[in-house]
């Protein structure tokens, strides 16, 4: 069996590798995030190669592609840590592909694959949801109530308040509503699809943070030999590598499943987003411990990935929350689903 990407998917991660390396160094990201803005000229660009639209039918103006090219795309996005709304968009697009009425798909999806009318996803707790990405900015808010329904409610419709967050890379904000059009169908499928795009980013931030750890320990010198000579800071960058690749089998065993073993996706999802998130923080953090002194600094780059790392792995879903659904879905019981978290 082979488990290489196709030579179309091989040129989709080499071209976002390519252009978002050019369009996103780490002065960039630092400017964009201290600014609070997004980069509106590389989202355009964006727009422009179809990516917003990569994984959404060609009938409603996207690509028709696959779960596995939309998380090769999300790993790249974390890796170069791109400010750009281009994860709350996928999950609108996300949620009415597989959700949506007929009406609410030809109503929406063209826009959000064209990158035209943005959407969002926010997920309610006690009659509001706390955490929504780019809900200040997007055209169209969808609001999921325990995975069993939602609704689409137009954002000037709805009470938004930005929030500020750790992670200056992205904007969030609270929203309330007290109405909106309810989905034809149950969302739980697309916020599996979801939580496995956020990993996918989780992955691309791991990697990054391994490699400035890995590289610091090749360059910084103690006692004239470099630190990664030092078995205490060899097995730690070790470790990051396990939990790199681990996070990393397990999303594209989840975004496989997606395409072609829809029935495993629950199961698959709930452990890549588990994984991920416990692994971003892990990684990132153990990263910082590599970098020393330097990397407790606010004019070090680091501390931009723990943050996102940190924002990520509580989105649409803690590692907790993921490890029980895992639990439950396996048939265990309900002190076992807890002990799990």
């Amino acid at each position: 069996m082979n488990f290489d990407f196709s030579d179309d998917q091989q040129a989709i991660k080499r071209t976002a590798n390519e252009l978002l390396a050019d369009r996103f160094g780490l002065e960039r990201v630092r400017e964009l995030a201290e600014s609070g803005e997004y980069d509106h000229d590389t989202w355009k660009e964006l727009c422009e190669l179809g990516w917003p639209g990569i994984f959404i039918g060609e009938e409603h103006g996207g690509q028709g592609l696959g779960a596995v090219e939309l998380i090769i795309l999300m790993e790249e996005l974390g890796y170069s840590l791109a400010p750009l709304p281009f994860l709350s968009n996928a999950a609108a697009g996300l949620v009415l592909q597989h959700a949506g009425s007929d009406e609410q798909r030809e109503r929406w999806l063209p826009g959000i694959a064209s990158g035209e009318a943005r959407g969002t996803v926010g997920v309610v707790r006690n009659g509001e949801a706390p955490l929504v990405p780019d809900a200040d900015s997007a055209d169209l808010i969808v609001l999921v109530e325990s995975g069993d329904s939602a609704i689409a409610v137009e954002a000037a419709d709805a009470e938004v308040e930005p929030l500020e967050t750790i992670d200056a890379t992205r904007r969030f904000a609270g929203v309330r509503t007290d109405g909106g059009e309810p989905l034809g169908g149950e969302p739980r499928p697309a916020m599996d699809r979801l939580a496995t795009a956020v990993a996918a980013e989780l992955v691309g931030v791991t990697q990054r943070a391994m490699e400035m750890a890995v590289d610091y320990a090749r360059e910084r010198k103690q006692f004239g030999r470099p630190i990664g000579s030092y078995q205490a800071v060899s097995h730690a960058c070790a470790q990051m590598l396990l939990e790199t690749e681990s996070a990393r089998s397990t999303v594209y065993w989840a975004a496989w499943c997606a395409d072609a073993e829809p029935e495993s996706l629950a199961l698959a999802s709930s452990m890549a987003k588990a994984y991920a998130s416990d692994a971003g923080w892990r990684v990132t953090a153990s990263s910082l411990q590599v970098h020393g002194g330097i990397g407790f600094t606010w004019e070090h780059d680091l501390h931009f990935f723990l943050k996102r790392a940190k924002a990520d792995g509580q989105l649409y879903g803690s590692a907790r929350d993921h490890r029980e659904r895992v639990a439950e879905l396996s048939g265990l019981s309900h002190e076992a689903a807890a002990a799990a978290g």
